[in-house]
């Protein structure tokens, strides 16, 4: 019967709304004043004609009074505290009206109207025109909420989008949504979908009077900083923040909200990606023979991810690790459409690497492989060694010898004067890879080597993100090492495909940096990713708030800042505006070899202080110097015969024979 009668009024058109709230109050209006007169006169009451009279002129008094003040026009569903003061106001006007009326009449007298009932009136007036409209919106919502299991949500952004989100989110019990927000002053004040369009400034009162508890972002075609200024505001206040990513159109109301997700620290960095240059992205891979190697990495993932989509003849997967290599090609074989050959083994492994990139006639090659994680590699120093200096040599030799047309290697900003052994080997893999390139120019081959440097990618294994979003679902604390780190940050997505475009821009070899707009302090990034799962930060222990931040002290080898560049200034632009060329030191192959020489030498012994304060010295020194660093003392033995790949096809090192390859030194891919 309610349920019937419910649905009943709320098909009622709104004059026939307004025309029986405005009977209802006739009726508590001369409720008031009989209950008023009764009150004070005790006994039986039996009005006089005066008495009737002045109960029939109140609420035809008050009612034109109500409507001026905006009683009728205010939507039951949306009436919110403030009207109460409204109520107020307007029943003192009517009743001090109602009093002058009387007084004018000449029936303002103490039989007919005491001054006791006037105040009778007001009171009883005032408390049944209010009452029976926070009733009747309780009742209008009643039978709205109890289908919902889940929380109150608002809606900021009251476009397609936006309308769309909550006729959806109408179909299932999980999110109950309470109303928009939006920018739009022409909105804010109306109804859209049955739900009231709220300014942002209101939050606040909605989270403490609606019992908001998410607010989700619908705002799919405005920019990324734009985006970024409205998760701000957002984060300041304890709701959960959620997102629909920039979309290039709105679809069904389905399938935007199977593209909402939480706020991640990517939309706060406002970062607007430059549109891709197709040319550039297709031109090393279109129908070319393709190889990642640590496919199974982070990086490696998703540079198959997007390389796949790019109408590559085949892909050839490189992963040291079974589990890594099963998760990639599975993912791929669903949407690649060339063949995916997922291939076991490790880049140091010169001898097998240029078998594989013969057998598989490789043209291009992504090198991914390598150890990264700072404190790891400082604490297996001979292993990080292995596999990011000879790893990258192992792999680099074998595509100089059998004619890879273009070698990328994947570097970091880390190799910019080292700090770390990590840092240190990059450092030592990019001058690899330059005198490749060119070694590469003087024999006349086309071949192109290169290296893309940059920071941190959101959300890439040993990132800082996922282990921030673990500590603040456990409780916290959040661990920062030192209140003044800071990092530079861009999404996987956008630095695979810069990298992928950069490659194609490495006409004459070199180091490429991509642009990663400014360096964000790791504190604020804490802080942040707190607020924006709907917690505050606790100053201390026993401080108030949530989730307590704890700072650890920087770890061995970090450092406060990264850079890109070795020396500022030195770089020079590109045709792509987020893809620059460093202008940097690089020496010979010669010099190379007499440095790989020593440093296997000190490798082969185990000795791990030697080959860190080798790592650390030479990759300080080539930094600093000019071309051609000469050693601070010859090497103890030349280059091994081992160490050099035998031929497949394309090029051989200036005077080296065909020899054959030692796996002793052999790293992890």
């Amino acid at each position: 019967m309610f349920k019937h009668t419910h649905t009943w009024f709320l098909g009622l058109q709104r004059p026939a709304k307004q025309f029986f709230l405005g009977l209802l109050d006739v009726s508590l209006l001369f409720f008031s004043v009989w209950a008023a007169y009764a009150i004070r006169l005790d006994g039986t009451f039996v009005p006089t004609t005066e008495q009737w009279s002045l109960m029939v002129i109140a609420p035809l008094v008050a009612l034109p009074i109500f409507w001026q003040m905006g009683l009728y026009r205010a939507v039951i569903r949306y009436l919110s505290e403030h009207v109460l003061w409204v109520i107020l106001m307007a029943m003192s006007m009517s009743v001090v009206l109602w009093a002058t009326v009387a007084a004018l009449a000449n029936l303002y007298s103490h039989a007919v109207l005491p001054r006791s009932v006037i105040l009778l009136y007001w009171m009883f007036g005032t408390m049944l025109i209010a009452g029976v409209r926070f009733v009747a919106r309780w009742l209008v919502w009643l039978p709205v909420q109890r289908r919902y299991r889940g929380h109150h949500a608002l809606i900021y952004g009251a476009g397609e989008a936006g309308r769309q989100i909550v006729a959806t989110l109408r179909e299932g019990r999980d999110i109950f949504p309470t109303g928009f927000m939006d920018d739009d002053e022409m909105l804010q004040g109306k109804d859209v979908n049955g739900l009231r369009v709220y300014p942002p400034k209101q939050l606040p009162y909605l989270i403490e009077h609606y019992a908001v508890r998410e607010v989700i972002v619908a705002l799919p075609l405005v920019s990324s900083a734009r985006r970024r200024d409205v998760v701000e505001m957002l984060e300041q206040h304890a709701v959960l923040v959620r997102i629909l990513p920039e979309v290039a159109g709105v679809g069904t109301g389905r399938n935007l909200i199977n593209r909402i997700r939480e706020v991640d620290i990517g939309d706060l960095l406002g970062r607007d990606v430059v549109a891709p240059d197709l040319k550039l992205l297709g031109q090393t891979i279109a129908q070319r023979n393709v190889m990642v190697t640590g496919a199974g990495g982070s990086i490696g993932s998703e540079l198959c991810r997007q390389i796949s989509a790019l109408n590559p003849r085949k892909l050839v997967l490189l992963e040291q690790s079974e589990f890594a290599l099963y998760q990639v090609e599975r993912k791929l074989r669903d949407v690649a459409a060339c063949p995916v050959v997922a291939l076991l083994g490790s880049v140091g492994n010169g001898r097998m690497m240029a078998s594989l990139l013969a057998e598989h006639d490789i043209q291009t090659v992504y090198h991914a492989a390598a150890y990264k994680h700072v404190p790891i590699v400082e604490e297996n120093v001979l292993e990080g060694c292995r596999n990011n200096v000879f790893g990258t040599l192992g792999i680099a030799r074998a595509a100089f010898e059998t004619g890879v047309d273009t070698f990328v290697l994947i570097s970091s900003d880390k190799a910019v004067r080292p700090t770390n052994v990590m840092g240190a080997t990059k450092r030592w893999a990019e001058l690899i890879v330059q005198s490749m390139a060119r070694e590469a120019r003087q024999v006349g081959s086309r071949q192109r080597f290169c290296a893309v440097r940059f920071g941190n990618v959101l959300g890439s294994s040993g990132s800082v993100i996922p282990l921030f979003k673990e500590q603040i679902a456990q409780g916290g604390p959040v661990t920062v090492t030192h209140a003044e780190v800071t990092r530079y940050f861009m999404s996987i997505h956008e630095a695979v495909q810069l990298v992928i475009q950069a490659g194609s821009l490495a006409r004459e070899g070199g180091t490429f940096l991509l642009d990663m707009g400014s360096p964000v302090k790791i504190v604020d990034l804490a802080a942040n990713m707190i607020r924006l799962s709907g917690r505050t930060v606790r100053e201390g222990k026993s401080g108030p708030g949530d989730i307590e931040m704890v700072f650890t002290g920087l770890r061995p080898g970090e450092k406060l800042y990264e850079e890109l560049l070795i020396a500022s200034g030195n770089a020079e632009g590109t045709s792509h505006p987020k893809i620059m060329r460093a202008v940097e030191p690089s020496i010979s192959w010669k010099s190379v070899q007499e440095n790989l020489a020593r440093l296997r030498e000190v490798l082969q012994a185990g000795d791990v202080e030697a080959v860190r304060a080798l790592l650390m010295q030479r990759a300080l020194e080539i930094t600093q110097s000019e071309p051609e660093l000469p050693l601070a003392e010859p090497p103890a033995v030349a280059v091994p015969a081992a160490q050099v790949l035998p031929l497949k096809r394309g090029n051989r090192m200036p005077g080296e024979p065909m020899r054959g390859q030692d796996d002793s030194l052999a790293g992890q891919g």
